[in-house]
């Protein structure tokens, strides 16, 4: 016996050993609140013992970003950090989801640089940096709670699918159902995912809890042949966890609920009559009950009434769930990732939680209000008080009209302090500040800076519940200069403007999500004016069309101006798929003297999207 003993310890010391190896940033396999996989019986899902039903949301940025979409970005894909990702899924338990659901594993495309972070690169090749990110996501969840469905390819393009794997072997988009060659590539792809290793967590992903299921893709129009195939595929070499039918449907078909490698159905839905979507949604559960478990995979750009409808109708018919298009994270950067959604013109953009003012016009605040009272009711439970949010992450300051900082989720608001030391004593200069106000800008600009002084700047995050401690401290932050900045919401900071001018928020995927700008075309043109001389000005400008620089001039008086050059640069990385305008920023520096008065003048269709304009005493 203590021979025995003692090598089942030397046999822990090495398993322990090997666990650590693979920890990563100290997320191991302990870390996991799962004790089971989800398993099915009948048409309902469990965990463990207890049924398993939930309100929830697609999130498509969990692993993969798509909207950076920085006005100096040229490439809007990348991929996520571990601030990010635990954003998502901290807002996630916040609103008692328990679930949530990726976009696709992305693949090469033909018109994309080596730079993009795709997962599968060709046949049997992968990015191992990318699946970092996926082993990430995975690690995160099993800490937070937060159950994940990861379908496995895409029929669209957004981020290559089915038709990057047949033109990877120079066949046509059909091919990826039926020929041999293109199926066998699809499930190496299968089986490098099941069998990867987490680096973090050192558990393989078959083995891995968090995963509630593997959907076979998103939206796809398959064969039921090819369905079966996959999924029994799926079935073989990972008996651990769910497989669901990813095939496209707004009702049923009904070879995926006779499927019997399939455990999983699922239905999206985006019609615009919310009756269309209740009958259908009746009517698959009709078709399901008593056969398979059947959710919501994907619906939205509905107003709050028809959403909770739906919700109410998956609660009261007994199905497993739904999950709403979309919800998007806090940026690295400061801010949130914003998403119009073209389909419905832009009128709907992804949700931040816990909603915000400019979300208004979708009613944010009130629709994750209403998710989230939802999401306790199909478990059975109270709605709980919102927890405080942790503090911010105040980011650099390069000067005072520009700070930002990392939000915290669950924060409605946020108070900037200011101090002339490090350590105090502190003056709230504002108060709930909103870090979902503009897409991809600094969050806020102290306009009671004074030239000559210097500041040290901290954050606190609040909501309903409570104030958060304060953020890092920055500084200091010397003020070389006032600072003008112009959103270009109204025309509150214009001193004089002229032509067929309009303030525009509309079409603003295609420009950088930039929600305020102002449109304008040939004889428009606008001017500013600073109470001290000016010492530079930058313009961000999009282009609908050829780029057509803009005039500058400067005044002492208003009345007589000289011609003034702005120096450009452009930051188009093409068109992709949403049709995005060229942005360019102009820079003036080295401006006349006692310049007090900057004219803009447009000289062909353009934009303007942001205007940003120093000035000191003295010049």
């Amino acid at each position: 016996m203590r021979t025995h003993a003692k090598l089942w310890v030397l046999l822990g010391v090495v398993l322990g050993w090997w666990g650590a190896a693979f920890a990563g940033d100290g997320v191991g396999a302990s870390d996991s609140v799962f004790d089971y996989f989800v398993t099915r019986r009948g048409d309902q899902l469990f965990d463990g013992p207890a049924p398993l039903r939930f309100i929830s949301f697609n999130i498509p940025n969990l692993h993969y970003i798509e909207d950076n979409v920085r006005f100096d970005a040229t490439n809007p894909l990348r991929l996520p950090d571990e601030f990010e990702v635990v954003d998502s899924l901290e807002s996630i338990r916040q609103m008692g989801g328990q679930v949530a659901r990726l976009y696709t594993l992305s693949v090469r495309r033909a018109d994309q640089g080596g730079d993009v972070p795709v997962h599968v690169l060709a046949p049997g090749r992968f990015n191992e940096e990318a699946f970092r990110a996926l082993d990430m996501v995975l690690a995160q969840a099993n800490r937070l709670g937060v159950r994940i469905i990861i379908p496995l390819v895409d029929q669209h393009q957004w981020w290559g699918g089915r038709v990057e794997y047949a033109a990877m072997r120079g066949k046509p988009k059909e091919a990826f159902w039926s020929d041999p060659q293109v199926i066998a590539d699809f499930e190496k792809t299968i089986d490098y995912v099941v069998h990867r290793r987490n680096v973090f967590t050192g558990t393989r992903y078959r083995d891995d809890r968090a995963i509630l299921a593997w959907e076979t893709g998103n939206e796809l129009e398959s064969p039921p042949e090819w369905t079966r195939r996959i999924a029994a595929h799926l079935k073989r070499v990972d008996p651990n966890h769910l497989v669901i039918d990813g095939r496209n449907a707004s009702r049923l078909h009904q070879a995926s609920v006779d499927e019997p490698n399939v455990d999983v159905v699922t239905t999206h839905h985006y019609a615009t009559d919310v009756r269309e979507t209740l009958a259908d949604i009746c009517a698959s559960r009709a078709m399901s009950k008593g056969k398979k478990p059947y959710f919501i995979g994907e619906f939205g750009f509905l107003d709050t009434p028809d959403v909770q409808a739906v919700l109410d109708t998956v609660i009261d018919a007994g199905t497993a769930g739904a999950l709403i298009w979309s919800l998007r994270c806090h940026n690295r950067e400061g801010g949130f990732y914003w998403h119009s959604e073209p389909a419905v013109d832009g009128r709907y953009k992804a949700y931040h939680w816990p909603g915000f003012a400019s979300g208004a016009a979708y009613d944010e605040t009130g629709l994750l209000g209403l998710m989230r009272c939802k999401a306790f009711a199909i478990r059975g439970r109270n709605v709980p008080p919102l927890p405080a949010p942790n503090p911010p992450e105040l980011l650099p300051i390069a000067h005072q009209a520009a700070i930002s900082w990392r939000g915290s989720a669950g924060a409605s608001g946020y108070d900037v302090q200011r101090a002339s030391t490090s350590g105090g004593p502190w003056t709230t200069i504002a108060r709930d500040v909103s870090d979902a106000d503009a897409a991809y800008r600094p969050l806020f600009s102290d306009a009671t800076a004074r030239v000559g002084e210097q500041y040290f700047y901290r954050v606190l995050a609040k909501n309903a519940t409570g104030v958060s401690s304060p953020s890092n401290v920055v500084g200091p932050v010397a003020v070389d200069a006032l600072r003008l900045v112009d959103e270009l919401r109204d025309g509150s900071a214009l001193e004089a403007r002229q032509g067929n001018l309009a303030f525009v928020s509309d079409h603003a995927r295609r420009a950088k999500e930039d929600m305020h700008r102002l449109s304008g075309g040939v004889g428009g043109w606008v001017v500013y004016r600073t109470e001290h001389p000016m010492t530079t000005a930058t313009v961000y400008a999009f282009f609908p069309g050829d780029v057509a620089d803009f005039r500058f001039a400067v005044s002492s008086d208003g009345r007589r101006y000289e011609e003034a050059t702005g120096r450009r640069r452009d930051y188009f990385g093409g068109q992709g798929m949403y049709g995005y305008f060229k942005p360019v920023e102009y820079r003036l520096e080295a401006l006349p003297e006692n310049a007090r008065y900057l004219k803009i003048e447009f000289t062909a269709k353009a934009e303007i999207g942001r205007v940003e304009i120093a000035s000191r005493p003295g010049g």
